[in-house]
């Protein structure tokens, strides 16, 4: 990896705690349950106020949003993020070989790697793929693809754009399950410039060491767990049910089955035999099955996990043994960003950066889960000492990491009853009238 850039919108996109609730208010269609249900999501989602929104929504035309608006909210990310790469690593356009695009909700005609070949000019013999469908997770997958082509073509540069349109798929119905994403998905994404060049060994910031996918689309519940779908009413938007943190364990420890003997030493491995062993022996010779009692740290000095919310991180540090010190990049990626979704675990990585916590050698292990459901997860190696850029990180940086990570709509509407939410009720009335 020679660079990647992260997209930062500008500031009068920011959903402060005010401009949730104006957005909160518009929905016609909620109650009172509705509302004790919405606000109570939004205050323990581990986000904080300076968080982007899409351009639509801000301005109040979410429920009926044209192809305008995704294909501008796409171009802010897309051309910004390449703009800022190409100018910081020096390589032209007209030099990309590879492009993939991964955008879950939007795939247009032309397609999206179109429509940034056509800015830019590149070349007629360049290899483009867009990839949708794959949610969180998709930007592994498109790193992967990258890693295999690069298997057959030699000397090639590579991009990978890495986003997702929010702004034309906001829910604007009243199911609790299909409301959570609009608590917790924000603006953002990533552009990554990667190669096999031998040449530009020694410029390089990161090497990948391995990558590792699972997808068990095979399991009706997994499947249906984390899917795009209309509701009774005929809004359309994203059901998350509860199977899902049971699809992401099945997901996670199948993959780590397989990543695991990559990444961690030999000792570690005799350890985890002599704990199993252990195991037999209490449980009279039954198999007690696989089990994620490895020491991680054996073999990685960072983990990257996606901020896809509060209850997700909490989750995977509990599973993997995890500090605070270990969580805190993640952390700080949702309360700053959001859930961004593919374009997430950069923006950890670009934490890790900015506060120089990243030497020579250090592993970084990426963990991600999507839509399918999917657990794709890779393995870093830093190349340099000295990584301190701080993207999109520079205004704020020094504040961080945050010790009260409690969001301000905590303080205003987290005593939440039936006569705060008659007066939001009657505002809601008023302001309409």
């Amino acid at each position: 990896m020679l660079g990647f850039e992260c997209y930062k919108a500008p500031d009068d996109r920011k959903l402060d705690t005010e401009a949730c609730v104006k957005v909160v208010l518009r929905n016609q269609n909620l109650g009172l349950e509705q509302y004790r249900f919405l606000l109570k999501t939004i205050v323990s989602s581990g986000l904080g106020e300076e968080t982007y929104g899409p351009r639509n929504v801000l301005d109040g035309r979410e429920e009926f949003p044209s192809d305008k608006d995704a294909h501008s909210e796409m171009d802010e990310i897309m051309f910004e993020t390449l703009d800022k790469l190409f100018a910081k690593t020096g390589v032209s356009p007209s030099e990309i070989d590879i492009l993939v695009v991964d955008v879950s909700l939007f795939s247009p005609s032309p397609s999206l790697t179109s429509r940034i070949i056509n800015r830019y000019k590149m070349r007629d013999d360049i290899k483009s793929f867009s990839l949708s469908g794959m949610g969180c997770s998709a930007s592994v997958v498109a790193v992967d693809l990258v890693q295999r082509l690069f298997k057959t073509y030699k000397n090639q540069f590579a991009i990978v754009v890495s986003t997702e349109s929010i702004g034309t798929h906001w829910y604007c119905g009243k199911e609790k399950s299909m409301m959570l994403s609009n608590c917790l998905f924000r603006a953002g994404g990533a552009s990554i410039l990667l190669t096999n060049k031998q040449a530009l060994k020694n410029q390089a910031l990161f090497k990948l060491n391995c990558a590792v996918r699972t997808n068990i689309g095979y399991d009706d519940e997994a499947y249906k767990c984390c899917i795009q779908v209309e509701d009774d009413e005929g809004y359309q938007g994203f059901l998350l049910t509860k199977f899902l943190t049971k699809a992401a364990a099945k997901a996670f420890t199948s993959n780590l089955k397989i990543l695991l003997p990559k990444i961690l030493p030999v000792t570690e491995f005799i350890r985890y035999g002599i704990s199993y062993l252990a195991r037999i022996k209490t449980i009279k010779g039954q198999n007690p099955g696989f089990s994620l009692n490895f020491n991680l740290k054996t073999g990685i000095d960072h983990f990257c996990l996606h901020p896809g919310g509060r209850a997700v991180i909490d989750g995977l540090g509990v599973s993997l043994g995890l500090s605070e010190y270990d969580l805190e990049p993640t952390r700080m990626a949702l309360y700053r960003f959001g859930n961004t979704s593919a374009g997430g675990l950069w923006y950890v990585l670009s934490y890790m950066e900015a506060k120089k916590r990243l030497k020579k050698g250090d592993k970084i292990l990426m963990i991600s889960l999507g839509a399918g459901f999917m657990c794709n997860n890779c393995v870093w190696e830093v190349m340099k000492d000295g990584l301190e850029d701080t993207r999109v990180w520079d205004d704020c940086i020094d504040s961080f990491p945050r010790k009260n990570l409690v969001n301000p709509f905590t303080e205003k509407y987290s005593w939440i009853n039936d006569e705060c939410l008659n007066f939001v009720r009657l505002e809601k009335f008023e302001s309409s009238a």
